[in-house]
């Protein structure tokens, strides 16, 4: 089935927010096998909407609206797509009892619109609001009416949408997604072409992140084991192709598969970062459980820094530079003795605009220290578009490094 997404708001057009929601729901779709071929936003205004409409119910088998089903005056979706499909508006006895109960004495005369449906439509229950959503069938359309505001479209879509559009479909949609590191987009390709074309009744899509690849392996089975069943050994084939580039199956993050497996050996890792200015700790941090494994990170921005905190020599600083596989080594091996750490990790370079010590922005060093050995690796400047893509870039690598060194 084919969906179009048809966010509604003024807002949008002015660009005073983003369209979150159409980017929430067209990765889960994509996940449940529904192509999403086009994204139109629309204005509050009922004769551009209706034009939308129009357009939409001719090229799509679903349509999914975001926006409009509030109490205000330009509030407006549920009343004109009702009538875009012929269908008239009638009190919904069950929506109008739970947002009395919602909004108890604070409702006022405009909020009970909220309770008017389409005739033939399925309420969407709203537990996050108080504009339930709605769904119905007309004109060999799907339409399916969300909430605007995302801390409600995204859960409305997830819980309440997609168990109806689930409904529609015979047997299951199961899908995998490898996650990639290390190589680029052409080059996953190239490797995984001749593999991809073979394949019947399952599909592997690849697709580009910022700073890594992904596929997703989707099939279609009678039920949810049988649809795994299916996708297994694409995914293990793929995974036997691209190698140590391959850093998870449906994983977050590659910090995510760090902490756990740090977590999971029992080891635990400091950090000494300058160009990176602690984003690799956040990145980390970010990750639930990290307490396990990492206690430790400084920032050592300038020379000084790496001196007095980490113990740097002078006379490395002097003949090296800070941006260099000297310092960074020292870096690594300081933090991890301050710190007691199993695992010192350093990151320097130069995150730009400007060059600095005679070196290129982009430049990046990442050494590790462990009882096992010492490393350095050098990103190279190729990845100088921008400081935060650098920066952004840098904190990968280290991760990188630490996932291939330590955990494999």
């Amino acid at each position: 089935m084919v969906c179009e997404i048809l966010a509604v708001g003024t807002e949008l057009l002015l660009g005073e927010i983003s369209n979150t929601d159409a980017q929430v729901i067209s990765q889960g779709l994509s996940e449940h096998g529904i192509d999403v071929y086009y994204h139109t936003v629309c204005g509050d205004n009922p004769a551009r909407l209706s034009a939308a409409l129009d357009i939409a119910k001719r090229r799509a088998d679903i349509i999914i609206t975001t926006g409009g089903l509030g109490p205000t005056a330009d509030d407006l979706t549920k009343e004109t797509i009702a009538a875009a499909f012929g269908k008239r508006l009638y009190c919904d006895e069950d929506a109008m009892k739970r947002l009395r109960e919602r909004m108890g004495p604070g409702m006022t005369p405009n909020n009970e619109k909220q309770a008017w449906l389409p005739e033939g439509s399925t309420m969407l229950v709203n537990d996050w609001g108080t504009a339930p959503g709605c769904a119905f069938y007309a004109e060999g359309c799907h339409v399916i009416m969300l909430p605007g505001p995302p801390r409600e479209c995204t859960p409305m879509f997830r819980q309440r949408a997609l168990p109806y559009l689930e409904s529609l479909n015979d047997g299951v949609i199961s899908s995998n997604y490898i996650k990639i590191y290390g190589i680029g987009e052409s080059s996953m390709e190239t490797m995984l072409k001749p593999y991809l074309d073979t394949l019947k009744g399952v599909t592997a899509a690849p697709y580009a992140k910022e700073g890594e690849c992904e596929v997703r392996v989707t099939a279609r089975g009678r039920t949810r084991e049988h649809a795994e069943s299916l996708c297994r050994p694409v995914v293990s084939r793929i995974c036997e192709i691209l190698g140590d580039a391959v850093y998870g199956i449906d994983v977050s993050s590659l910090e995510e598969v760090v902490v756990r497996g740090l977590t999971e050996r029992r080891l635990t890792l400091a950090l000494a970062e300058s160009c990176t200015g602690g984003l690799l700790a956040k990145r980390i941090t970010d990750i639930p459980g990290s307490s396990a494994c990492f206690g430790w990170g400084c920032v050592s921005y300038s020379a000084a820094a790496k001196e007095r905190m980490l113990g740097v020599s002078p006379a490395t600083l002097a003949a090296h530079g800070a941006v260099s596989e000297e310092t960074a080594l020292e870096m690594a091996r300081g933090v991890r003795a301050l710190s007691g750490a199993d695992i010192g990790l350093s990151v320097t370079g130069v995150a730009g605009p400007d060059a600095s010590e005679g070196k290129p922005v982009g430049l990046v060093y990442i050494a590790l220290s462990h009882a096992g050995g010492e490393k350095v690796v050098a990103m190279p400047s190729r990845y100088a578009r921008d400081r935060a893509r650098v920066r952004h870039f840098a904190a990968s690598a280290a991760l990188d490094l630490i996932r291939k060194e330590i955990l494999r």
